[in-house]
C-alpha cells in the first residue's frame, strides 16, 4: 500500500498496539548512545522516523518522541541487551529509509535503525520511503491507517 505522507504523522493502528511514522523533513546528523561509543547515521530529509509503541498507549508521548528526534534532534539511546532496563520502554524509535517491525527482539537494544521492536500484531510491517510518500508492506488485516496533524511549540517568547 502507498501513503501519502508530507507534513502529518501516519497512524497505524492494530488491536492493542501502533506504529507513529513521520517524514525527518531536514538532512541531519542522528546521534546513536550505546554502552560502548557514540556514532552518527546521517537522516535525509525524506527519511523516516517510527515510533512503536508495542503495549499501545497514549498517543501524544510516541508523538512528543517523534519530534524530540526530528525537531530537537536528540540522540537515541541503546541498552546492553541484558540491560534491566530494557523492558520498561514503552515507546520505540528507528529512523532511516525503510523500517521493519520485529517482536523477537528486546527493547531498546537494538542499534541498526532499520528494525523497531514492536507488538507481535504489528511484526514484519515494513515502512519504505516512497516518490509518493510510504510504502507499507506486511501489514495484517486487522490493522488501520490515518493521518494526525499536530504542531508542537518551538517558540515560548
Amino acid at each position: 500500500m502507498i501513503v501519502p505522507l508530507r507534513d502529518e504523522f501516519l497512524l497505524i493502528s492494530g488491536t492493542r498496539s501502533f506504529l507513529l511514522a513521520v517524514k525527518a523533513n531536514a538532512l541531519f546528523a542522528l546521534r546513536i548512545v550505546t554502552a560502548d561509543k557514540e556514532y552518527s547515521q546521517t537522516i535525509e530529509p525524506t527519511d523516516l522516523i517510527v515510533v512503536s509503541a508495542p503495549e499501545g498507549g497514549a498517543l501524544e508521548p510516541a508523538i512528543m518522541l517523534a519530534e524530540f528526534v526530528r525537531i530537537y534532534r536528540m540522540p537515541l539511546i541503546v541498552l546492553p541487551k541484558e540491560h534491566p532496563g530494557s523492558k520498561r520502554f514503552s515507546y520505540l524509535v528507528s529512523v532511516g529509509p525503510r523500517i521493519t517491525t520485529s517482536c523477537t527482539i528486546r527493547r531498546g537494544t537494538h542499534p541498526e535503525q532499520h528494525l523497531v521492536c514492536s507488538s507481535d500484531e504489528l511484526a514484519g510491517t515494513t515502512i519504505k520511503v516512497h516518490p509518493e510518500g510510504v510504502e507499507v508492506t506486511g501489514l495484517p488485516a486487522t490493522a488501520t491507517h490515518r493521518y494526525v496533524k499536530y504542531q508542537m511549540l518551538t517558540d515560548l517568547s
